[in-house]
């Protein structure tokens, strides 16, 4: 190969050189390695001619460096006139840096892994449409289309920044989703896919997106998205206020912007009939000693909201898009078949948020499973772009959920945050028939039969990202009927039983797991269904061929780790790492927390709420590796496994 060979000075280190620039995007990627100044190209084109794969060559000079240059484009590459290497992307521990260019550098080769073969055409990407269906207050999906990739090694990058900043911010690479039937035989459409997480509402972000073949159609686009704002009365609305005896009239009597206001008293259930305009909702709000009886109806409207209610019964607001209820106090009756706010039709953009929702089960082994003793959802909602967060709800059968089977409508772009779950006799969120985006993130729940279920997940990505699962009775993933893209980040579990078993009968497809933490101990069964017997890992069912697991944190108060990784066992640390893809798993235990809560052994308990931030010193501080849009702010060399980063103070759970 005909690199240019220039013995320069070798003190001189790219890390040095780039330390303080800005990470970027993930792309076709060089990592440097500057304890021994080797830098690594998993593939290097020749001017527009040949391409290797495997290339290691020492840095002895980096030459005229530059950063962030855009003549980069999305293939490394060696330039013999002028004697340039072009990098779109250099990784140097846990910092990435953008369009890298080295002129004349000092390059000493030390190995290449051989010839790329000339590319198939059924291998190159043809891009298509990118959209960003409905964008929600703090997070947005991107869609990529695309045909062509038959080899499957096409990636796609993300960068992002709000309209106007000069400083772009790294997302997670789009996840590639197939065009594949599951075994129960549901398909979904080839594309890239994935979400923009924590960003600001009401604002309108800037992204772009690298797409990298090796076989052709790489290329950069950019596109825009802007996050909706959090529903608020309308500034200087006209309160209308109300009473028992004239709540039928004032409501009939409201326009788009109005505060219906409920004096104290007691009223009997009702409807609203009338909607809200964007950016002044219609507003029933409740005061100290107002008591709804009853069943609130919000049928086929626009910017409602529900704020400050108390109401023992339930809310429906089937069909009304951009519903919101906050700040309220809901306690479901058996007369209303135990559920607390709900739709049972396609809706959008709702924001149900703040709010105490309790249901009618009692906590008890009879109460337990899909067959059990319990009634009621406690939030179900269906169809696009809702905002389930900051509530606290106990004591139903599913306490959050999406709806099922033919009955589940567009159910993407969907985040359900930072609730306080409780008590659930089935699922605590059952992000069951997810179609894609849906973001599970930062939720406690605790003394729950199942805590998250993706039965199934339709292709993904269903996102289950720093959970904190305390006394699951049964799995804390329940991923069964075929479900296919799920991922699993930065999330804590304790529990009896198995720490991570999946019992599903059925494929578990293309499972994506990073930075977790599992820990389990003896099981036991429960309404007919087993816990396990504490092994760290138990997923029969698994599609190993599609499985990417690692950085995990596993333990068993059993004394061992063992499990099945599909049809292959292990026994041991060394052996998970061996055969398995968690080739960087560690071991924990329950002193891996720095407030060592109780083993949940016996899990019909309703047990206090732990605190499961780590020990200084745990296994499981820096066991994880980097994610972009995740992990950034962690405190070491790299993020903690499990929920909560060292040193970080907890998020607020249920209402704020």
């Amino acid at each position: 190969m005909p690199f240019t060979l220039i013995p320069r000075v070798a003190a001189t280190l790219l890390a040095c050189v780039l330390g303080a620039t800005d990470a970027a995007r993930a792309a076709d990627t060089a990592v440097f390695e500057p304890a021994t100044g080797t830098l690594r190209l998993p593939t290097l084109q020749l001017d527009a001619g040949d391409r290797y794969r495997d290339v290691v060559v020492r840095l002895i000079d980096p030459g005229q460096l530059r950063v962030g240059d855009p003549t980069v484009g999305a293939e490394l590459q060696f330039m013999t006139a002028g004697s340039v290497l072009l990098l779109p992307q250099v990784v140097i521990g846990t910092a990435t840096y953008p369009r890298v260019t080295l002129t004349r550098p000092g390059l000493e080769l030390l190995g290449v892994g051989g010839l790329i073969g000339p590319p198939s055409a059924a291998d190159a990407s043809v891009p298509g449409a990118i959209t960003t269906p409905f964008p929600t207050l703090e997070n947005i999906t991107v869609e990529w289309a695309f045909a062509g990739d038959a080899n499957r090694n096409a990636v796609v990058g993300v960068r992002y920044r709000a309209q106007g900043s000069s400083t772009w911010l790294t997302g997670m690479p789009l996840r590639r989703i197939h065009n594949e039937t599951s075994g129960q035989g549901r398909t979904w459409p080839l594309r890239h896919s994935g979400s923009i997480f924590d960003v600001a509402p009401g604002t309108t972000y800037e992204i772009e997106l690298m797409l990298t073949d090796p076989d052709g159609g790489s290329t950069v686009r950019t596109t825009t998205a802007t996050t909706r704002s959090v529903p608020t009365p309308a500034p200087g609305a006209l309160v209308k206020p109300a009473t028992p005896a004239t709540l039928a009239s004032v409501l009939a009597g409201a326009n788009a912007g109005d505060i219906v206001e409920l004096g104290s008293g007691r009223y009997s259930g009702f409807s609203v009939a009338r909607s809200g305009a964007p950016g002044r909702p219609l507003v029933i709000r409740g005061t100290p000693g107002a008591v709804v009886e009853g069943e609130i109806s919000v049928f086929n409207q626009r910017h409602v909201m529900l704020t400050e209610m108390t109401l023992n019964g339930r809310v429906r607001f089937n069909g009304s898009n951009d519903f919101s209820m906050t700040r309220s106090t809901v306690n479901a009756t058996t007369a209303l078949g135990g559920h607390g706010i709900i739709t049972f039709t396609r809706t959008e953009n709702a924001y149900i948020a703040d709010n105490t929702v309790t249901g009618t089960v009692v906590w008890s082994e009879a109460a337990l499973g899909a067959s059990g003793s319990n009634a009621g959802e406690g939030i179900l909602i269906t169809g696009p772009g809702h905002v389930v967060m900051n509530n606290r709800v106990a004591r139903f059968r599913d306490n959050i959920s999406l709806l099922e089977d033919d009955e589940a409508v567009d159910q993407y772009s969907i985040d359900i945050l930072n609730n306080d779950i409780s008590e659930a006799a089935d699922d605590g969120v059952e992000a069951d028939f997810c179609m894609h985006n849906c973001r599970i993130l930062r939720n406690r729940l605790t003394n729950v039969f199942i805590a998250l279920s993706s039965q199934p997940g339709l292709g993904g990505p269903t996102y289950f990202v720093r959970n904190v699962v305390y006394n699951a009775v049964h799995v804390a993933f329940k991923l069964y009927r075929s479900s296919h893209g799920d991922v699993l980040l930065h999330n804590t579990v304790v529990k009896n039983g198995d720490a991570l078993g999946i019992y599903a009968g059925a494929t578990v497809g293309r499972l994506y797991a990073r930075n977790n933490l599992f820990i389990g101990g003896p099981g036991g069964t429960y309404a007919g269904y087993s816990s396990g017997t504490g092994r760290v890992l138990s997923i029969a069912d698994l599609d190993t061929a599609s499985a990417d697991l690692d950085y995990n944190a596993y333990g068993s108060t059993v004394g061992n780790v063992s499990g099945h990784w599909g049809a292959t066992s292990f026994a041991g640390l060394a052996e998970l790492r061996a055969r398995t893809t968690d080739r960087a798993a560690v071991q924990v235990g329950m002193d891996s927390f720095a407030a060592v809560p109780v083993f949940p052994g016996a899990p019909l308990t309703l047990y206090t709420v732990p605190d499961l931030r780590l020990q200084p010193g745990s296994a499981a501080v820096d066991a994880g590796q980097a994610i972009p849009n995740i992990s950034q702010g962690f405190q070491g060399r790299a993020p903690d496994a499990g929920a909560y980063e060292l040193g970080q103070a907890p998020p607020v759970y249920g209402p704020r």
